[in-house]
């Protein structure tokens, strides 16, 4: 989650770089130029993650429009504001046909790579009704959904908004993520020493007081931005002499892309000799999660008092004016989130009353899918009791037929044995030749002997078949 909380904070920086984008040099050939670029290879781009669900699609926009010696010099003289405003979107008309071409294969990708995402999650809920993909890719508001095939300036205004929006509600996420998580550690705290005798109680409520005790006792936490701040981050960890600071040298020192600005992650990088007095990850009593949140609230506080034009970058302008303020002298400690409470006793009430909801609902649920539990187990009961009634009932037929057949095995074949099947199908009767035979008991199919059924009298002894020669035969 704070990877990608710090990841987040990248997207608003990836449009504000476009104002930072150094100039090209006025000597430079043009014509040389302009091949070149028609040779260059459009490959993704190589910028920093956002976090946000459309962040490739972002990063990519950006970095073919950084490719426009056009568009880069209109960048040097747009501010953040207008930006935002939707000015800048209006010189994409300006861009080069073949950067226009891959924008335009850009967002027909992005459409694409949503209306999947759109499609898996109505397949994975079992939806059966035919998909409406043009409402449902409206939700998605980086997009112009009127015109899916080309990227037009309306695409590249709506591009920057979403991202601008979005971005900014991410510190304002993560300090509601830390108060629900602050709340949830008092919950279950509460609930533990229900459930505890007196004696326990007292000692857990002792062993408490002692770890917070312990991390309490630590170093004074300088001013974030402060004088005494920076200047001990130039004496102990770049390993420069006290007498010797220099805020210009400091910026330079730190600004570790060389692009002039200092950024949310190199400003970040500056307060962790702060947090160090504060917390140590092998101390069980410091709570890595509230070091960050301490490293978001040093980070906010600076840029309140240095980044005046709210870009979300520093520039070496902003930091030497900084300088200047008094608070650059600030000597006072700084509060920390422990002198500063993340929620009041009102906020704690609430959540234990929605966390009381919310058990309440997983019971009632937890209830009905029992109850519908033992229904589906009841019908398998009933059917399995069914099947065996049935199976019962095959084998008390089958041992009916096999005692039959016993009891008066003639009468079997008579009625569906083999041999009176053949007799008829060879056309032959137990009679003599009358009967269509060439002679008594002949077979007239194949041969097969006659079958002579159970109550016909014997012949008397004079007529008795006799065996008749056959031609052909010996």
């Amino acid at each position: 989650m704070l990877r990608c909380r710090a990841a987040a904070r990248c997207g608003l920086i990836l449009l504000s770089l476009w104002l930072c984008v150094q100039s090209v040099p006025i000597g430079v050939d043009k014509t040389k130029e302009k091949q070149e670029k028609e040779k260059e290879d459009l490959n993704p781009p190589s910028h920093a993650e956002t976090g946000l669900h459309y962040d490739r699609y972002l990063r990519e926009v950006i970095e073919y429009l950084e490719k426009d010696t056009h568009f880069k010099e209109k960048l040097k003289n747009t501010n953040m504001n207008d930006i935002k405003e939707g000015k800048l979107s209006k010189e994409l008309d300006f861009v080069h046909h073949h950067l226009r071409t891959k924008l335009d294969e850009l967002k027909r990708e992005e459409i694409g790579r949503l209306r999947m995402l759109i499609k898996a999650k109505h397949d994975v809920e079992g939806g059966g009704r035919t998909v409406d993909h043009l409402a449902l890719l409206k939700q998605f508001e980086h997009l112009n959904h009127g015109n899916p095939s080309t990227f037009e300036v309306e695409d590249l205004n709506r591009l920057i908004q979403s991202a601008t929006k979005d971005l900014e509600h991410f510190d304002k996420d993560h300090h509601e993520e830390f108060k629900r998580y602050e709340m949830q550690k008092a919950h279950e705290r509460k609930v533990r020493l229900s459930g505890m005798t007196e004696e326990q109680r007292k000692a857990e409520e002792q062993h408490y007081e002692e770890m917070r005790k312990k991390h309490a006792d630590h170093p004074k936490l300088n001013h974030p931005g402060s004088k005494d701040q920076l200047k001990e981050v130039w004496t102990e960890s770049d390993g420069m002499d006290a007498e010797n600071f220099d805020p210009k040298t400091f910026f330079k020192m730190h600004d570790g892309n060389g692009d002039g600005f200092l950024d949310e992650h190199e400003l970040e990088a500056l307060f962790t000799r702060e947090l160090e007095k504060m917390y140590d990850p092998n101390n069980k009593e410091d709570d890595m999660f509230e070091m960050e949140e301490e490293r978001l609230r040093m980070r906010e506080h600076v840029m309140k008092e240095v980044d005046t034009n709210g870009d979300r970058l520093v520039s070496l302008a902003e930091f030497m004016a900084s300088t200047q303020k008094e608070e650059f002298l600030e000597k006072d400690d700084w509060d920390t989130v422990d002198d500063s409470p993340a929620y009041t006793d009102e906020e704690l009430r609430e959540y234990e009353s929605q966390l009381i909801n919310e058990e309440n609902d997983i019971n009632k649920k937890s209830a009905e899918l029992l109850k519908q539990r033992e229904e589906l187990e009841k019908q398998q009961e009933e059917l399995n009791a069914h099947r065996a009634e049935l199976q019962q009932a095959v084998e008390d037929m089958e041992k009916m037929k096999a005692a039959a057949t016993v009891a008066d095995p003639a009468a079997a074949v008579t009625t569906g044995g083999p041999a009176a099947g053949g007799a008829a199908a060879g056309g032959a009767a137990a009679g003599g030749p009358a009967a269509g035979g060439p002679a008594a008991g002949g077979a007239a199919a194949g041969g097969a002997a006659a079958v002579v059924p159970a109550h016909t009298q014997p012949l008397a002894a004079g007529l008795q078949q006799q065996d008749v020669p056959v031609a052909g035969r010996s």
